[in-house]
């Protein structure tokens, strides 16, 4: 067998190749150590985050909750009681009397003897004109009355006379009935004196403006000393009545036949909410409905009276009103949280035997923030639930609260746990110690990756295979 003589380049070779080799190898094995190591730091993490914990569930629920534990809630029994029908609707204030006082004569306005928002009564004088002018024409009537009275009463003596003499035949007829018929004339004129002295009072009496009816004075129109005609048209103050009021307010037209057969009854009570849509502030009754259908809204309009006695309500307002048109007598009553919704309609959580929640339809008739009328599908002797839905389902096994222990609702999310109760307890303290060791494992492989990273970012030329192996595995939290 032939062998063929080595070179001096030839017998160099392994010792330049040598070293080379024994470290791309060592590097490649570090690599791979550090991805086993990683590896399996994050598969202990996850084999220990599924493990049951003492004192919290098995993880089997969404909230980490067991669920063969009842679900706490709290239960009422419904009940039955008279529960009024109402028709709500929507309407505005307005003053049943609104009078704008103008004067009825021309003149100077010397006083103003009423305030701004003043409550006056009817017969008051809120203000006068200068009442010399009316004065001197009622004077002047006056004294024309008398003048005629004076000559009426001459006549009168004339046609005694005249008379006398005519019945002894000393004068004659014709002059007797000549002169009675100047007295009937004096008396008409009297008459006439009489009427323009009554004119003339009551013209003078205008100089005195008097309010026309009891309600609150608005804002006043004309200050004293102008001169005030009868022609004004803001004349001097507007007077409007606040008590009794009224308001007018609207239907659907649908309710047409309802509030007709309700009011044919007798008298509808009608109540008016304040500003927050809640607190009835007054009580009034139905007074009218009108005769026709408003066609543009589709609404029928009808007016109520309120007596106001602590004037909350006042003209121009907005409010909302409800119309009370029947009474259903002994009606089944649960509160309002225990009606729920689902795809296939209302239904409510009955509590049976051995406390199962099972879930039943039910039929509400009406309801309101507190309490639904059921027209079928409970009774008065069923336990319904009212609070704790949350982790609730048909066939749930419930635990039955008390009032004084009602679960409270949470502003804010709070921390995930294992606890059945959500308080955290052994079962989150675990589970924070776990976090927490959880994130030094993680910093620990972190360091060791750029470590790792380090040494190879100290070589020159390309980078070993092991290496770029490992690169999906720094990616890796």
């Amino acid at each position: 067998m032939l062998f063929k003589p080595e070179s001096e380049e030839d017998a160099k070779t392994p010792e330049v190749r040598k070293p080379g080799f024994w470290s791309r190898v060592l590097k490649r094995m570090v690599s791979l150590a550090v991805t086993l190591v990683i590896l399996g730091g994050l598969g202990y993490i996850g084999w220990y985050a599924f493990q049951p914990k003492p004192g919290g569930g098995g993880g089997g629920g969404r909230g980490g909750a067991r669920l063969d534990l009842p679900v706490p809630v709290l239960a009422a029994t419904p009940r039955t009681q008279d529960v009024p029908v109402y028709l709500d609707g929507v309407g505005s204030v307005r003053a049943l009397n609104n009078v704008l006082v103008r004067a009825q004569v021309d003149g100077k306005l010397i006083s103003v003897n009423f305030t701004e928002g003043q409550d006056v009564k009817k017969g008051d004088v809120l203000g006068e004109i200068d009442p010399v002018i009316y004065q001197a024409q009622y004077d002047q009537a006056v004294a024309k009355k008398a003048q005629d009275e004076a000559q009426l009463a001459n006549q009168k003596l004339d046609l005694a006379r005249y008379q006398q003499l005519a019945a002894s035949n000393a004068g004659s007829k014709q002059q007797a009935d000549t002169q009675r018929a100047l007295v009937a004339q004096q008396e008409a004129l009297v008459k006439a004196d009489q009427a323009a002295i009554d004119n003339a009072q009551a013209t003078l009496g205008y100089t005195k403006i008097i309010a026309p009816l009891s309600g609150r004075a608005g804002l006043r129109q004309v200050d004293q000393g102008n001169i005030i005609k009868a022609s004004d048209a803001t004349g001097l103050v507007i007077i409007t009545q606040l008590q009794p009021i009224a308001v007018q307010f609207s239907l659907p037209q649908q309710q047409i036949v309802r509030v007709n057969a309700a009011a044919a009854k007798g008298a509808l009570a009608v109540d008016v909410f304040g500003n927050d849509g809640v607190t009835v502030v007054d009580t009034g009754t139905l007074k009218g409905i009108d005769n026709q259908v408003d066609p543009t809204t589709g609404t029928l309009k009808l007016k109520a009276e309120f007596p106001n006695t602590k004037f909350q309500l006042w003209p121009g307002q907005f409010v909302n009103v409800r119309l009370k048109v029947e009474t259903l007598d002994k009606a089944i009553v649960v509160p309002t949280s225990a009606v729920q919704r689902g795809p296939a309609g209302t239904f409510s959580y009955v509590i049976g035997p051995g406390d199962i929640a099972t879930a039943k339809p039910v039929v509400v008739t009406q309801q309101n923030e507190h309490d639904a009328v059921i027209a079928s599908g409970l009774s008065t002797s069923d336990r319904v639930v009212t609070t704790g839905f949350a982790n609730l389902s048909d066939g749930a096994k419930v635990l039955i609260g008390t009032d004084d222990r009602a679960p409270t609702a949470d502003l804010a999310p709070r921390k995930r746990s294992r606890s059945p109760d959500g308080k955290g307890g052994q079962g989150g303290q675990a589970k924070e110690g776990q976090a927490k060791e959880g994130q030094a494992r993680d910093g620990e492989h972190r360091g060791r990756r750029e470590r790792g990273e380090g040494d190879q970012k100290g070589q020159t030329g390309p980078a070993p295979a092991g290496q770029q192996s490992g690169g999906p595995a720094k990616s890796q939290p």
